[in-house]
């Protein structure tokens, strides 16, 4: 059975093709991962090119010195989807007592004790040793150039910048000195570049080529520039810089604990994907030690409910699906984390049976994990509004640039992470969310042109939780992209940036895809909702309870018909939630497809 999509509306064509599909958060990242494919490179050449490329021209989104997780399947091996892990863990001086000597209740949401250990670049760089083809100059070609020649800045970096204006000239002057050289915020349109940055490439591509007698083949090249970036002059820098203390978002100052061997000690890895079948669909995500079986779970919960209960554009289907959202992410703050996780019993038929009976006509206003026998669920601090003192009379100010640029209570739009999907000619298919090390994350190191990220505020200082703050423990990241397969074949890679949102979206494309029979841009349009009745992952890690934020589009009488349920509605406008793309593949003709979000006016898909 299928429903009927709301319009036949949207605001893109689906693109369809033979060739290659790109789709990102940009539109330079994807054009980027298009031209590579164009001259001959695979799907991973493609989105190691674009992904470097999105930390030029969405700085305020995400950094080098941030982290990523990807879902992927080879050519080679279709029905075997893998994860890239590239989420570093806590540094070894990273522990509660020390975070709790220093005044603090929360890691904070900036500063460089938020910082876990760098990961996107060395995970995407082993992507490019073992799958990709191309050598390391020519994909790195296009993130210097844009470097150093410059690109056309969004206006959205601009507001970025203007919000932690004051922050960058009082406290952060490196920040104010990269971000702001002619004293103020750039514009929309303007030209900036990065040349610090395009430097620090340079680098990591000439220790490849440094020692020539070391570096024969094209794989051992990329493991000098991993080596260099973990072991040289990246590492010493970043680890001095934080030495120093400064500014948190805390309202106070300290010194960062990121050391040497830290970094070095961390290496990008491989791990089979976590999975479920949903209507005859493998839905592929990364382990618990992120939030990516959030999904799984709400989807084993809504497969035992009969399609009408499955419209995200009815009151009766949104009802449904927000209460199961619920129960999901009540579970995932219970037991999720780099830790023992019972998920083969949180993902099991009659784990989700006993969940689905828990959802009535009503709108939950509690937080309710399941029970899984002999495990203790974490309750986290409820906190519905929370200032800590330091910043109680500071005012809002205060707080720009903390925690995730996402989809606020209020459903503002401060910004979001990123997300890159590429499929190839060949059938290698990657979905892909870096995130993290953001401008306005931690300052700027200005020998590097980047800053490092804030994931440990995700943690809990609080004991007892599978996330409490741990040395060497990899922080549950909200990054979670998704891979769907059929018949062993995969047939989707999509994602979104959103912190706690990224999985409440992505559920809605699914739905509307396998069950309402929606295309891909048909889905990406369509209204969209999503659920804050959990404790947020980000600093100050508030919620609403019963919260419901809802595009407007979805019509009046399915909003009256949620607030007569209990939802505490926030209407968000019209186009503001969400950030999807995906890429598609029919395994028994070949046509590819792509689809990007609209929202935002900078997401876009490319492919022939």
């Amino acid at each position: 059975m299928t429903y009927t999509p709301a319009s036949a509306f949207t605001t893109r064509p689906d693109l369809s093709g033979t060739f290659g599909m790109s789709a990102s958060t940009h539109w330079i990242a994807t054009a980027s991962a298009q031209s590579v494919l164009e001259r001959g490179g695979n799907a991973f050449d493609a989105a190691v090119a674009g992904a470097f490329v999105l930390h030029i021209v969405e700085p305020h989104l995400n950094g080098p010195g941030g982290d990523m997780v990807g879902v992927f399947v080879t050519a080679e091996n279709p029905g075997e989807p893998t994860v890239l892990v590239g989420q570093g863990p806590a540094p070894a001086g990273a522990t509660v007592e020390h975070y709790v000597a220093e005044g603090l209740e929360l890691v904070p949401g900036s500063g460089g004790l938020a910082a876990a250990v760098p990961g996107a670049v060395d995970a995407w760089l082993l992507l490019l040793r073992d799958h990709g083809t191309w050598e390391l100059a020519d994909v790195l070609a296009f993130a210097i150039g844009y470097a150093r020649d410059g690109h056309p800045v969004l206006e959205r970096v601009g507001a970025a910048i203007g919000s932690v204006s004051t922050l960058f000239t009082e406290h952060w002057p490196t920040s104010a000195e990269q971000w702001m050289p002619e004293g103020r915020p750039p514009r929309g349109g303007e030209i900036v570049r990065n040349e610090a940055y395009a430097r620090t490439l340079d680098r990591l591509v000439a220790a490849g080529t440094a020692d020539g007698a070391a570096a024969t083949s094209r794989e051992e090249r990329i493991d000098a520039a991993r080596r260099e970036w973990r072991e040289g002059f990246v590492a010493e820098a970043m680890v001095e810089f934080l030495r120093t203390p400064h500014r948190h978002s805390s309202g106070t100052d300290h010194a960062g604990v990121l050391s040497r061997e830290d970094v070095a000690g961390f290496e990008a890895t491989y791990e089979p994907a976590t999975t479920v079948t949903f209507r005859g669909n493998t839905v592929a995500k990364s382990g618990a030690w992120g939030q990516g079986p959030v999904l799984l779970q709400m989807l084993r919960i809504l497969d035992g409910f009969d399609d009408e209960r499955l419209d995200p554009s009815t009151a009766l289907g949104a009802h449904t699906i927000l209460e199961a959202e619920k129960l999901a992410m009540a579970d995932r703050d219970a037991y999720y984390g780099d830790a023992d996780v019972p998920l083969e019993l949180l993902l099991s038929e009659g784990y989700a049976k006993e969940r689905r009976t828990l959802i009535t006509d009503d709108a939950s206003h509690e937080v309710r994990p399941g029970t899984v026998d002999g495990v203790v669920p974490f309750r986290p601090p409820l906190r519905e509004e929370y200032l800590p003192p330091a910043l109680a009379d500071a005012g809002g100010g205060s707080l720009a640039g903390v925690g995730e640029p996402t989809v606020d209570s209020t459903g503002d739009m401060r910004g979001d992470t990123c997300h890159i999907d590429v499929v190839d000619r060949w059938g290698n298919m990657i979905s892909a969310t870096p995130s993290g090390g953001w401008l306005q994350s931690s300052p700027t190191v200005p020998e590097l042109g980047f800053c490092l990220g804030s994931r440990l505020q995700m943690t809990w200082l609080e004991p007892g939780a599978a996330s409490t703050l741990t040395p060497g423990k990899r922080p549950r990241t909200t990054l979670t992209p998704t891979l769907v397969l059929r018949d062993g074949e995969p047939v989707v890679a999509l994602g979104s940036p959103g912190g706690d949102q990224q999985d409440q979206w992505q559920l809605l494309y699914l739905l509307r895809t396998i069950v309402g029979g929606y295309t891909p841009q048909q889905a990406i349009d369509a209204p969209s909702l999503h659920t804050t009745s959990f404790p947020g992952s980000f600093w100050p890690r508030t919620w609403t309870p019963g919260g419901a934020v809802i595009e407007d589009r979805i019509g009046e009488d399915v909003l009256a018909d949620l607030e007569r349920r209990g939802h505490r509605v926030t209407r968000a406008g019209d186009w503001t939630l969400g950030r999807l793309s995906s890429v598609t593949r029919d395994p028994e003709t070949g046509l590819l497809g792509a689809a990007a979000n609209p929202r935002g006016n900078q997401g876009y898909a490319a492919g022939r």
